[in-house]
C-alpha cells in the first residue's frame, strides 16, 4: 500500500508516542518525519483522534443509529454511541484469530531498530489501549456499511439498506453528496478526501522519480549490502513474500527489519526523502489551492453540521 499511496486514510493520521521523545536521540529527528502529521498535505486531510474529527464521528453514529432503527433494527434505539463512536463496523469474524499484522501505517517504514528487532515488519500487537474495532453480525453490518457478500439481501426487514448503508447515509446527511471518485494507481478513490489523497499521491511519484531520492536509495541500499542484506530500496525490503503469510516475524524478518532501521538512521535516509517529498508536495498545493481551500471550507460546514447532531442529543 506504501507503494501506491503513502498513507492510510482510515488508520487516520494518530501522532504516535515515539514523536513525543526529546531531542537526545539521534533518530528523534527521523521518528519524527516518519509521520503523515510532518507533511504540508497533512492540513488537509482528516484527523479522527482530534476533536472535530470525534465529534463528527460521533455525530455519524447518532444519525446513522437513526437510520438503523428505521430499518427494522430496533435495539439500536438504546444503542449506547460512546461505546461505538470511535469505531467503524466489521463484519463478525473478521477480527479472528491474530493479534499482529504485517506492515504499517508509517510512510517509509520501520525506523527504531530496536523495535524492528522485536517485531520485524509486523505491527507490534494491538493491546495498548488503541480504540478497538467492533465486530456486528452479518445482518447489520451489510445494514450498516451496505457492503454485501455474494447472495446477501440488499433489503432489511422488507426495507431498502441505502447506498453504502447507514453509516454512508449518515455521513452524506452531514457532509453532503460525495464527490465523484478518483482513481490512482490502480485504485479507487471515494470520499470527500480524494483531493488531497490524489495530490498526496501525485506528488509521491513525482518525488521518487528525482535524483536525490533515487540516491538516497543508492545509500540505503549499499548499507543493507553491508549488512548481508540485499533490496534495492527499502519497499523491496518490507514487501519480501517471506514475511506474508505467518501472524509473527521469523529471525531472519527481525534481522532484516532491524539492520532495515539502522540503515535508514545511519544515512538519513528518512530526512533525505522526506524533504524531497515535502517540497513536493508544497508544489501541488500552490498549483491546487483553490480547491484544497474549497475542501477546507467545506469541512467546516460538515463540522458545524456534526456539532449541531451532537448538541441535539445533549
Amino acid at each position: 500500500m506504501r507503494k501506491i499511496l503513502p498513507l492510510v486514510l482510515t488508520g487516520l493520521f494518530a501522532v504516535s508516542a515515539c514523536q513525543l521523545v526529546g531531542d537526545d536521540d539521534p533518530g528523534d529527528e527521523a521518528h519524527r518525519l516518519n509521520a503523515m502529521t510532518s507533511f504540508p498535505l497533512h492540513a488537509y486531510l482528516p484527523d479522527a483522534g482530534s476533536a472535530d474529527g470525534k465529534a463528527i464521528g460521533t455525530a455519524q453514529w447518532i444519525v446513522a443509529r437513526k437510520c438503523m432503527v428505521r430499518l427494522g433494527f430496533t435495539g439500536f434505539k438504546t444503542l449506547d454511541i460512546r461505546t461505538v463512536d470511535a469505531t467503524y463496523p466489521v463484519r463478525q469474524g473478521t477480527l479472528a484469530g491474530s493479534s499482529s499484522r504485517l506492515g504499517d501505517d508509517s510512510p517509509y517504514g520501520v525506523d527504531d531498530p530496536d523495535l524492528a528487532a522485536e517485531h520485524g515488519y509486523h505491527d507490534r500487537p494491538h493491546d495498548e489501549g488503541t480504540d478497538q474495532a467492533m465486530e456486528w453480525p452479518a445482518d447489520q453490518y451489510t445494514a450498516l456499511t451496505g457492503t454485501f457478500e455474494s447472495g446477501e439481501s440488499h433489503q432489511a426487514h422488507g426495507r431498502p439498506i441505502p447506498e453504502k448503508g447507514c453509516m454512508g447515509e449518515a455521513l452524506r446527511k452531514i457532509a453532503g453528496p460525495e464527490p465523484e471518485p478518483t482513481e490512482i494507481g490502480g485504485i479507487k478513490l471515494t470520499g470527500h478526501y480524494s483531493v488531497a489523497a490524489t495530490l498526496w499521491y501525485t506528488a509521491h511519484k513525482a518525488a521518487t522519480k528525482k535524483a536525490a531520492w533515487k540516491k538516497a536509495g543508492r545509500a540505503w541500499s549499499d548499507c543493507m549490502k553491508k549488512a548481508g542484506f540485499h533490496y534495492p530500496g527499502p519497499d523491496e525490503a518490507s514487501a519480501d513474500s517471506d514475511w506474508f503469510g505467518t501472524e509473527k516475524a521469523s529471525g531472519k524478518e527481525k534481522k532484516t527489519a532491524a539492520a532495515d532501521a539502522r540503515c535508514k538512521l545511519d544515512t538519513e535516509y528518512i530526512q533525505s526523502v522526506h524533504a524531497i517529498e515535502s517540497r513536493a508536495q508544497k508544489d501541488a498545493i500552490a498549483q491546487h489551492k483553490k480547491a484544497l481551500e474549497d475542501q477546507r471550507a467545506a469541512d467546516a460546514r460538515t463540522l458545524a453540521n456534526a456539532r449541531r447532531i451532537v448538541a441535539g442529543q445533549s
